[in-house]
């Protein structure tokens, strides 16, 4: 595309979280538009990707139809679609459901996904929204269809987990080796905090791979398509304390717990949480029972090797330990006054 079609950044239009739409574009750009009009819907061009952003584009038919299928899309669903690129799968997601919302960050991209649909039937059914998917307020939807760059896929996957209201599904192509944290079990070498938090709040599915030859330019790496389901209802379980204590204690996940628990800042932090939990409950509860107030005086050090010295915890490890076993060594740490949030 000749430089002076380019939108630059600091141009308002090019604002990000703004939504875009043909009509937006320059008198300059007509004879552009009027030669995409003879193109047949789902034509692209061989834009240049930028790998800095992460871009590599899906260019496999089958690869897009088999994902697309796993969405199970219906007529009346609206889809949202993060980094839509040139569009090779936003056209198939256009056919199969109500409207399609695509986030995209590259300008670039925006112009080209716009040119695909323009003057067809599926012109009208979608909305890009130009901006950061991580920053972007995401509006309603019913599935998720991404192919996610690496450097947010993390984010992008806690997003997902806190949204509300709830979606039915999200069908997203993943790194290899980031798709199998998100369903790695205890003892596996990939188990981590984001294997914990996203089995707890969904179920995960591993569908496909797809090899790196299947993307322009091929990635260094394979890639995995996996199918995430929130729970519903959700878990009864204070996500942010929660969260609180599986980031601490797979700060250090070959450790035992009582290593990872009895540091200097991980007791000063547990102890100015008491203190807070104390002062709260001092002024809604006035009678106190003796045994509580015998509890309320021990510090976080004290309760910890109590906890820790229990059978079921005791030279116990994060990276051993499943979602149950967390589940009661939370309750077992509330129980007693503490808290990790």
């Amino acid at each position: 595309m000749p430089k002076n079609k380019r939108i630059r950044r600091s141009d308002p239009t090019a604002a990000s979280s703004a939504p875009y739409s043909l009509s937006d574009k320059s008198s300059s750009n007509n004879n552009d538009a009027s030669s995409s009009r003879n193109k047949p819907e789902g034509a692209s061009n061989l834009v240049a990707p930028n790998t800095s952003l992460g871009q590599h584009f899906l260019k496999n038919p089958a690869v897009v139809t088999a994902i697309v299928a796993k969405a199970g899309l219906k007529s009346t669903d609206t889809v949202l679609e993060i980094g839509p690129g040139t569009g090779n799968m936003t056209i198939p997601l256009l056919q199969q459901s109500k409207n399609v919302v695509a986030i995209e960050y590259d300008t670039r991209m925006v112009r080209e996904v716009l040119k695909r649909v323009e003057g067809t039937s599926s012109e009208r059914k979608l909305k890009v929204i130009q901006g950061d998917a991580i920053k972007t307020r995401f509006p309603f939807f019913d599935v998720c269809v991404a192919n996610v760059p690496y450097q947010i896929s993390s984010a992008l996957v806690f997003k997902l987990l806190s949204h509300r209201p709830m979606f039915r599904c999200a069908v997203m192509m993943f790194q290899e080796e980031f798709a199998l944290r998100l369903t790695a079990r205890p003892g596996e070498a990939l188990y981590c905090r984001l294997s914990v938090n996203c089995q707890l709040l969904a179920k995960v599915d591993q569908l496909m791979k797809v090899g790196r030859n299947n993307f322009r330019p091929p990635p260094k790496v394979e890639s995995r398509v996996v199918r995430i389901e929130l729970r519903n209802p959700p878990p009864p379980v204070n996500f942010t304390e929660w969260d609180g204590m599986i980031r601490l204690i797979f700060n250090r996940k070959n450790k035992t717990l009582r290593s990872v628990l009895l540091t200097k800042p991980t007791i000063k932090m547990l102890n100015e949480n008491m203190r807070t939990q104390r002062a709260l409950n001092n002024s809604n509860n006035n009678n106190n029972m003796a045994d509580d107030d015998e509890e309320k005086e021990k510090g976080a050090d004290e309760i910890i090797e109590e906890v820790v010295a229990m059978e079921q915890w005791k030279d116990k490890r994060a990276n051993k330990l499943d979602l149950d076993d967390f589940l009661a060594l939370l309750a077992e740490f509330n129980k007693r006054g503490v808290h990790f949030a």
